[in-house]
């Protein structure tokens, strides 16, 4: 008897050690520990607390930052609220999953909800029906929880700056009333860009491991659709344009190029070489950031490809639209149908090169581009052509740290509602012989180089219990993009 309570003493006395010694551990014995363990150290905050620690530590102001940000040119309201409820308002019931590029119906808009839901994975679609849009719309404002905030891209990126009073920030967009008052005072909005109502989406949340019929999520995100014509045509893309000699920015950020996908084809491929000869004028000292969007239509993304990057500096996206975008312009990957899980990190990385490499500046190529954010669920990568861009750790990390906050509705990362999901190990491509780099929570942005192009890589904390996952991408990126820094040229 009396031996097993040494033991269970000294098993004890070991654990205590353990917790106490768990920040100084190093990621090579963190990963000999019993996943129970591992667990336990985690929920005691070291591997998340170290983290956070690092990131305060990494995330400087750059030495030359943002004065004026012009940003357009989508904008709209967005209607909030639980996909699953507002399936059943409109009597709809649960079934199989497909995939719309368009949605023409009640019927379209419940197969790609639960397509989506299934998969874990956002989306954005047109619904081309606008009487029956309408009907959905005012059921959704009207369903008790319903919320109502500032939408689109532009929009979102917009407000996500001007929370810091430094920033001057113009926002040129289809503004309605209800927009203009959601909208934060330090928003200029020229007259040109003021119409008589609000465009609406409608954003369809649902939650980690939430089930409707025989699905079940695996993460909580949400799928967005809208019968958005202002939007959809860039109606005010012009009048951005022209805004900028007044407003004289020092950053230009653009979006809303995803929503021409409701136009006929012939309508679209008129207005994006409109927009290519829009974007043409703007002077090339002033440096332009395009944030992509969820998209269907291969041609379409191929055209983005070759017309607007070479007239852009940066580019912000995720892992759906990355992917989407190598099998539209037959890039590395091109095969790969869909992510399974987390994203691998070489092949983002291969992918990421590529862009850069092909797409990107170089001495012979006349494109501007020179800088990727990357956003997944799990971690982010900067990815950038050296000699163009600074501070890409601090920008990195603020993203990362933006993410954590954002999602669980906190000031900051609250290390016991988050944890961390990114891999303690990984390749960084599945191409050419990779390095294998091996996470260090106390130092977590990782560098890596291959041929004149940088990546800045950083795992993000998750939340556990989301409270709105809408707008995550664009906060990430407006914050990536107030921590860079670009060098004069």
């Amino acid at each position: 008897m009396w031996r097993r309570a040494l033991c269970v003493g000294l098993l004890a006395l070991a654990l205590g050690y353990l917790c106490l010694l768990g920040p100084q551990l190093p990621p090579s014995a963190l990963r000999l520990l019993p996943a129970s363990l591992l667990g336990g150290l985690r929920r005691a905050g070291s591997l998340e607390s170290r983290m956070v620690a690092a990131w305060q530590a990494a995330i400087v102001r750059p030495a030359r930052g943002w004065a004026r940000v012009a940003v357009g040119v989508n904008a709209c309201v967005d209607v909030v609220l639980s996909g699953v409820k507002l399936l059943e308002a409109l009597g709809l019931e649960p079934g199989d999953g497909k995939n719309h590029a368009v949605l023409t119906s009640q019927q379209d808009l419940r197969e790609a909800f639960v397509h989506f839901m299934e998969k874990g994975a956002a989306a954005e679609r047109f619904f081309s029906d606008a009487e029956s849009f309408h009907h959905i719309a005012r059921t959704a404002s009207e369903y008790p929880g319903a919320q109502l905030y500032v939408g689109g891209n532009a929009a979102l990126i917009g407000q996500k700056l001007a929370a810091n009073p430094d920033l001057k920030i113009l926002l040129c967009g289809p503004v309605g009333p209800k927009l203009h008052q959601l909208l934060d005072d330090n928003v200029v909005v020229p007259p040109e860009s003021m119409q008589e109502r609000d465009e609406f989406h409608l954003i369809l949340e649902y939650q980690a491991g939430e089930e409707w019929g025989q699905v079940k999520a695996p993460n909580a995100n949400r799928f967005i659709f809208s019968h958005d014509l202002s939007n959809g045509a860039l109606n005010m893309l012009e009048v951005f344009v022209s805004s900028l000699d007044e407003f004289q920015p020092d950053l230009v950020v653009l979006s809303g190029l995803h929503m021409m996908e409701g136009q006929s084809k012939e309508m679209r491929h008129r207005r994006l070489m409109e927009a290519v000869a829009s974007i043409s004028d703007i002077p090339t000292d002033i440096p332009i950031h395009l944030e992509l969007a969820s998209m269907t239509d291969q041609d379409f993304m191929s055209n983005i490809v070759h017309q607007v990057f070479p007239l852009v500096n940066s580019i912000g996206l995720n892992e759906q639209e990355l992917l989407f975008l190598t099998q539209s312009a037959s890039g590395p990957h091109a095969s790969l149908a869909s992510w399974n899980g987390i994203p691998d990190v070489g092949v983002v990385s291969d992918i990421l090169f590529w862009v850069l490499k092909e797409h990107g500046k170089t001495a012979d190529r006349a494109s501007d581009l020179t800088r990727i954010h990357f956003h997944t669920l799990a971690y982010h990568i900067l990815a950038t052509v050296d000699g163009f861009w600074g501070n890409q750790v601090a920008a990195v990390a603020a993203g990362a740290r933006a993410a954590g906050a954002q999602a669980c509705a906190t000031e900051t990362i609250d290390t016991s509602k988050v944890f961390l999901k990114a891999p303690l190990e990984f390749v960084t491509s599945q191409i050419e012989a990779p390095s294998k780099i091996s996470l260090n929570p106390d130092e977590p942005v990782v560098h890596w180089h291959r041929e004149g192009i940088s990546f800045h890589f950083t795992p993000v904390l998750v939340c556990k219990d989301p409270v709105r996952t809408v707008g995550l991408g664009d906060a990430i990126s407006a914050e990536g993009l107030l921590y860079s820094e670009v060098y004069p040229q």
